[in-house]
């Protein structure tokens, strides 16, 4: 393949950034006309070193926009029962906008129960069934923070997905399903491929869109992307590694995301975009 043939990138890190600055002077806004500052609580059952630096890496973002954080570390003994517990205080509490509970929450824990302890008008992070449902029916609500960076990013790149294949691989709660339903939405047609998926490269090189959300190294192979394609690269494994084989797919792709810097960063501003907007919903002050 010639240069020329090259995917252009799609710089999730700048994106995010401009995400971010227009959060900061909402926040700014809000601290300046309610005297409060909008506030996001982590909380973090156990120690795992990998949530523990995602943690710490969110809270310094929100210091960086404005965002006041509250941060929950409860020990790994922690019952679901307590864990429902903290979140249900937390929901009830008026200086609280939004929350986030950090999983994989450990195999003793119900995720699903604790997740549905979030009020839904502080589930920044859009875990609940309530959130899925909004996403699903296109009505307001907090979407869940990859697929929303996904969708933006797709839009900053002004992709047309209106009778679009998108193939979405994967099939999780906080990703590979409400990604497709937000594609659904924007009148995409979609298919969700998963690890019974029956070959699966012939079903990705009918897509037109893909969306590789698994978590498996370079599952997606280059020479199965079809020419022109929209390549969204989700995963990220060990070694800064997605879950497309990234120098093969860009060769064919037109637009690809990096992995590092492509969709990870998105994630986290949506999460704090999405914070300023519950806090500004919460405060009653209307927010464009």
């Amino acid at each position: 393949m010639s240069a020329a043939q090259t995917a252009q990138l799609m710089d999730g890190t700048g994106l995010a950034h401009r995400i971010i600055e227009e959060a900061a002077a909402k926040a700014a806004e809000i601290s300046r006309r309610g005297g409060t500052s909008p506030c996001l609580a982590t909380v973090l059952v156990g120690e795992d070193p990998a949530s523990v630096t995602y943690v710490r890496m969110k809270r310094a973002r929100c210091a960086k926009a404005g965002i006041q954080s509250r941060h929950i570390a409860l020990p790994a003994t922690t019952t679901t029962a307590e864990l429902i517990d903290t979140l249900a205080g937390l929901s009830g509490d008026p200086d609280v906008h939004g929350i986030l509970l950090q999983h994989p929450c450990g195999p003793h824990i119900d995720e699903r129960a604790a997740f549905e302890a979030i009020a839904p008008e502080k589930d920044v992070d859009g875990v609940t069934t309530h959130s899925f449902a909004a996403m699903s029916f296109a009505l307001p609500g907090f979407v869940c923070c990859t697929p929303g960076g996904i969708m933006r990013l797709l839009e900053a790149y002004d992709v047309d997905l209106a009778g679009k294949h998108a193939v979405v691989v994967g099939r999780s709660a906080i990703l590979g399903k409400p990604a497709g339903m937000l594609l659904l939405a924007r009148n995409a047609t979609v298919t969700y491929c998963h690890s019974r998926t029956a070959d699966l490269s012939a079903v990705v090189r009918e897509a037109d869109v893909v969306v590789a959300a698994v978590g498996r190294p370079r599952l997606i192979r280059g020479e199965d992307v079809k020419p022109g394609a929209v390549v969204i690269d989700a995963g990220y494994n060990p070694g800064n590694v997605g879950d497309v084989d990234f120098d093969t797919a860009r060769t064919r792709a037109r637009l690809i995301t990096p992995v590092p810097g492509g969709v990870g960063p998105m994630t986290i501003a949506v999460l704090l975009a999405q914070t300023v907007d519950a806090a500004a919903n919460q405060l009653g002050f209307q927010h464009h």
